[in-house]
């Protein structure tokens, strides 16, 4: 969440920001100002009435030290109409506070100045030229006809469309690339958690996603907890309403969750077979950092995740989000997209995202600096990654006539080289 004092020090800089990313609602910015004006008018007056308090409280104790009781009644009465005063302030206060929060609660996070307004993303590296010698490659959903690979209807009896059931070697080789993540996130000293698939609202707020994607994320009314969309919302959680010495930072994590989203899209390629579903397995991987060093962090997640991509021999690319494809929190993300060869298109795997302090002013995270100061940390989230589209690669891209090969590096962790 942006600051109103950082609003009223920023003026120009938010407005362009949010023209950026087309927010349509600009005159909210004007709106926070003159409450925040408004607030701090009230706070001043609030202050004022505490200090004669306090003063009239030395003095009634004064009189009563010398026995002078009959003196007492005009402050007393005086104390009596400051109480009031202060009472009629106060809700004041609160309910201007709450009008902010409302409104600030709508305002995404600024883009980073390397973002602009543009309609296409820009793409900053490409691994190798996509040539594969075997004709008519098959989309995964007619290989796993032929293979037996994964059965959508399954998971439509059980529960509905968007729920796939991975069989047999799939289903290893799943949970074999999970195991293969989170070794990579470990060995490069990420923590690794496992954690609940469940949020309260506070959580769901604190990242972002609540109300931003609310109607996204699967809901559960009796208990009032929401299914998670991504691990980060847990993962980053774990750290709320702490205060880091400087030199604990960055604090490194990552975790294997499920993930579930409403969305999936209408029927057509796009979100045809495993393309896009309700529920999906994802290794997450975060980072707390200081205001200085988060772009230096932000390099060394896209360092990792490129490393990972790379052991798969994958072709892949990595591209940069406008400002309007940002997510609500973000003020940059990096994309990597893996190359599906009989789909004939670019398949999303990983987001790679900087959330500055915007995270962290909900999520009350700070850090003290060596000079003693309290500053606001700086969250970064990134996949790690995630599992469907990557196994969508996998088996387009190693396909022959009679068998889907393995990445030798999952070998060791599958048991087998081949799927036939």
């Amino acid at each position: 969440m942006l600051s109103p004092s950082f609003i009223g020090k920023n003026r120009e800089k938010v407005l362009l920001g949010l023209k950026k990313r087309n927010f349509k609602k600009i005159h909210l910015i004007d709106e926070i100002l003159v409450l925040y004006d408004k607030k701090k008018h009230i706070q001043n007056v609030l202050n004022k009435i505490l200090e004669e308090e306090n003063l009239i409280s030395k003095k009634i104790g004064k009189i009563f030290n010398l026995n002078e009781k009959i003196k007492i009644n005009p402050f007393k009465k005086k104390s009596f109409f400051l109480k009031k005063e202060k009472k009629i302030f106060n809700f004041q206060l609160k309910k201007i506070n709450q009008i902010l929060e409302n409104i600030l609660k709508e305002i995404p996070n600024i883009p980073h100045k390397k973002i602009e307004k543009k309609h296409k993303y820009d793409i900053l590296f490409q691994e190798k030229p996509i040539c594969y010698s075997i004709k008519n490659p098959l989309p995964h959903w007619e290989l796993s006809k032929k293979f037996h690979l994964y059965d959508s209807n399954l998971g439509t009896k059980i529960c509905g469309s968007g729920f796939p059931v991975y069989i047999d070697k799939v289903a290893k080789l799943q949970r074999s690339l999970i195991q293969y993540f989170l070794d990579e996130n470990i060995n490069a000293s990420y923590k690794e958690y496992s954690l609940p698939y469940f949020i309260n609202e506070i959580s769901g707020y604190a990242t972002g996603q609540i109300p931003d994607k609310e109607n996204q994320m699967y809901f559960i009314e009796k208990d009032n907890f929401y299914l998670i969309p991504t691990g980060e919302i847990p993962l980053m959680n774990c750290y709320r309403n702490n205060i880091f010495m400087e030199k604990e930072l960055p604090i490194k994590a990552t975790a294997y969750t499920s993930c579930f989203r409403r969305e999936s899209g209408s029927y057509g390629s796009k979100v045809r077979g495993l393309n896009r579903l309700h529920q999906f397995e994802k290794v997450e991987i975060i980072q707390i950092t200081t205001k200085n060093t988060s772009s230096y962090y932000l390099e060394e997640m896209i360092l990792h995740v490129k490393k990972i991509l790379k052991s798969l021999k994958l072709p892949f690319r990595l591209i940069r989000l406008n400002a309007t494809d940002l997510g609500f929190s973000s003020a940059i993300t990096y994309d990597f997209e893996v190359y599906s060869i009989a789909q004939k298109k670019w398949l999303e795997v990983s987001s790679i995202s900087n959330c500055t302090n915007f995270q962290s002013n909900r999520l009350h995270l700070k850090y003290k600096t060596i000079k003693g100061k309290i500053e606001l940390c700086h969250t970064l989230n990134g996949s790690s990654l995630a599992l469907p589209r990557i196994i969508v690669a996998l088996l387009e891209n190693n396909q022959s006539e009679d068998q889907i090969n393995i990445p030798k590096i999952l070998i060791p962790y599958t048991g087998f080289d081949f799927i036939k």
